[in-house]
């Protein structure tokens, strides 16, 4: 296996074309095709499936693009850092579920390490992209819960991707609405009193599973439920409608403002939020900063 072919496979993925791929190469179609086959058959593992539309990524070779684009980036900094005399910015990235907190602490780690030296990117995306980010190295870590509900299979789904998840912090559950909602001054709210309000959750698109919900108890027979793909639709819609969401109770006044509560559901249900990360790598320092930001708003 060569560095070589790795770059090939980017570019064929990227274009979704041997024809294409060959003409950014320099290269001629057969001898890519040939280059291609050689490393398919060296790692027993096809890459591509071949149609008349042109080329699509397996699987597996998704599992192999993620590695190959890691390896790549390492090649460049060095040859920048080494050969070329540059000096080229560190990358670091997180994927998340939709928590101000785990935005809050990004923000923290940020203003200490400064933008100078690292090129930094956040995402808020649906479950299964976060998960997918840190399997295909996208991000270094992925922030995201287990429950009862959903730990058996996003456990296995992890294991399969090769990551491990570890927990930062466990939490019930609250109810989260604007500060002018009827039961917004409420000690405690239960699931019966909250029938007669619209009920919001983040849309999870092409993989809308009940075991990939943001929020707990996605099984619940809600009266009304309305879907939203983002974080400030949803506080619009709080308050238009009078809904609510359930989430962790760890909020973010210097981020969300002070015009939305958040109040204790009567139930025992717990949600464990933790990280995710891929096997057998160390975490840059980056990242083991970013979870010491995050541990802070353990039992807040």
């Amino acid at each position: 296996m060569t560095l070589t072919q790795l770059k090939y496979v980017i570019t064929i993925a990227d274009t979704g074309s041997m024809n294409e791929a060959a003409k950014l190469l320099f290269i001629s179609q057969p001898s890519l095709s040939l280059a291609l086959k050689e490393l398919e058959n060296e790692i027993g593992t096809e890459l591509f499936k071949r149609s008349n539309r042109g080329v699509v990524l397996t699987p597996e070779g998704q599992e192999f693009l993620g590695y190959a684009r890691q390896v790549t980036e390492q090649y460049k900094l060095m040859e920048s850092r080494y050969i070329e005399k540059k000096n080229v910015k560190k990358k670091f990235g997180v994927s998340m579920q939709h928590y101000t907190f785990a935005v809050n602490a990004f923000i923290e780690m940020v203003k200490q390490f400064g933008m100078d030296e690292y090129e930094f990117a956040v995402r808020e995306e649906k479950t299964y992209e976060v998960i997918e980010d840190v399997k295909t190295f996208r991000s270094e870590i992925g922030i995201l819960y287990l429950n009862d509900f959903n730990r058996k299979v996003l456990t296995k789904l992890f294991d399969e991707s090769d990551l491990e998840f570890c927990p930062l912090m466990d939490c019930g559950i609250y109810v989260y609405l604007w500060k002018g909602h009827p039961l917004a001054n409420q000690k405690e709210i239960t699931i019966e009193e909250l029938q007669e309000y619209p009920c919001f959750s983040f849309e999870q698109g092409n993989y809308n599973s009940f075991y990939f919900a943001e929020e707990v108890l996605s099984t619940y027979s809600y009266k009304q439920l309305i879907k939203a793909n983002d974080r400030a639709t949803l506080l619009n819609l709080m308050v238009g409608l009078n809904g609510y969401t359930l989430c962790s109770g760890i909020l973010c006044d210097n981020l969300n403002g002070s015009d939305y509560w958040a109040v204790k559901l009567k139930s025992d249900e717990v949600m464990t939020i933790g990280y995710l990360k891929r096997k057998g790598i160390a975490l840059s320092p980056l990242g083991q900063k970013y979870l010491e930001e995050i541990r802070k708003f353990e039992g807040m």
